[in-house]
């Protein structure tokens, strides 16, 4: 694994990652989210034409611990081979972010708050068999409200099993580890993370411990003091953040890869991302879109799209005019409006092929406006424009 920053603008940064098997990304990348090595719903082959910029999964060594077992993913050759994804990036992420964003439909196994339920041991097990690109040292999370005492000891713990981890990985493949930082909301617990985490032998760093119901400002905080105590040639993940502001206050701190729930969270609800991705004029279903009154009140904005609603039976736009994915290149709003209404996985596939796609062009113009200088003017743009549309879409709902 190599990797090299190349444009920055504030404290946002533009890298190249190259991985195994002439896998090469720029950053900030999104690492697609994966159920045992595969999105939800797009088979393989429609995955290597998704998106350019779509050669990066994440998946969780806790789905392997049952079914199937690490020896069948050994036996197959690795987690690439098992999902016929070769020439992608595979990243394993030990914390279990579909069981997360599914509230509880899924069914896996997960670290818990305290009580781990696979140590070292059998976590390097699955990863060894896996054989990822990259791979997230075992963390022991804790909320951000738990007790000094029990902070501590978290990042202890944390550090231990990072050692242990280190211990027990394949030496055949180099060093993959991205070594997680904790401390839940204390700086001075992050810090002593950060500072003895970057002592250990690792590729880069995960950022733990997020998307847990801390405060948005302190997160600001905490994520700009543990990057401050980590070395800038190092590769940079936070897991845990999946909205598009979240997003942005984490790239602008300096993450270099991005674990995000939010394509899959909206597909399975049933919504299309419509947001604006470009400050310059550009093709956009905004232009098309009925008044913020009328998309209220079928539950859309103009961020997303409620494509359960009634609204849509009839309507023969693209999801996003001028969107060059798969589902916008041949189908209506009406046909997927129809497949919803009568429960065809094909809508599921459809609108999760858009959202990602959407989700990774966000990406790209956040890359974009990195290299021109302009990413705290791109990110003020952006986060106007959603607080604009949220405003007005509860008035209309006080109507």
């Amino acid at each position: 694994m190599e990797f090299a920053v190349g444009a920055c603008s504030g404290g946002a940064r533009v890298g190249s990652l190259q991985l195994a098997d002439g896998v090469q990304v720029e950053t900030p990348g999104l690492l697609q989210l994966t159920q045992k090595g595969l999105p939800a719903t797009i088979p393989p082959d429609m995955l290597l034409d998704l998106h350019p910029d779509a050669r990066l999964c994440q998946f969780t060594p806790l789905h392997f611990l049952e079914s199937p077992l690490s020896l069948i993913v050994a036996r197959a050759g690795g987690i690439h081979k098992l999902s016929s994804l070769t020439g992608f990036g595979m990243v394993a992420v030990a914390r279990d972010m579909l069981a997360e964003s599914s509230n509880g439909e899924e069914s896996s196994n997960s670290v818990e708050t305290g009580q781990p339920i696979v140590g070292p041991e059998k976590y390097m097990d699955v990863v060894n068999a896996c054989k990822p690109d990259l791979w997230v040292s075992l963390p022991d999370d804790v909320s951000p409200w738990v007790d000094e005492k029990r902070n501590r000891l978290s990042v202890d713990r944390t550090l231990k099993w990072l050692d242990q981890c280190l211990s027990l990985q394949n030496a055949e493949y180099g060093n993959r580890c991205l070594g997680v930082v904790v401390g839940a909301s204390s700086v001075e617990e992050r810090i002593r993370s950060a500072e003895q985490t970057a002592t250990r032998n690792v590729a880069g760093f995960s950022l733990g411990g997020f998307g847990m119901g801390e405060d948005v400002a302190h997160r600001d905080l905490v994520m700009e003091t543990v990057i401050a105590n980590l070395p800038e040639e190092k590769l940079r993940h936070v897991c845990g953040l999946g909205l598009p502001e979240e997003i942005l206050q984490a790239i602008g701190r300096g993450i270099d890869l991005i674990d995000s729930t939010y394509p899959f969270t909206l597909t399975k609800a049933g919504y299309a991302m419509t947001f604006p991705l470009y400050m310059e004029s550009a093709p956009s279903s905004l232009e098309k879109q009925p008044a913020v009154e009328e998309l209220a009140e079928n539950g859309s904005d103009s961020a997303k799209i409620n494509l359960r609603s009634v609204a849509y039976r009839l309507d023969e736009d693209q999801l996003v005019t001028g969107c060059k994915c798969y589902t916008c290149q041949r189908h209506t709003r009406a046909y997927i409006y129809n497949l919803m209404i009568t429960r065809e996985t094909l809508a599921q596939t459809l609108l999760e092929i858009h959202n990602t796609y959407h989700y990774l062009e966000f990406l790209k113009a956040i890359r974009e406006s990195i290299k021109i200088d302009k990413f705290n003017e791109f990110r003020n743009w952006f986060t106007s424009k959603r607080h604009e549309s949220r405003v007005l879409s509860r008035r209309a709902e006080e109507l």
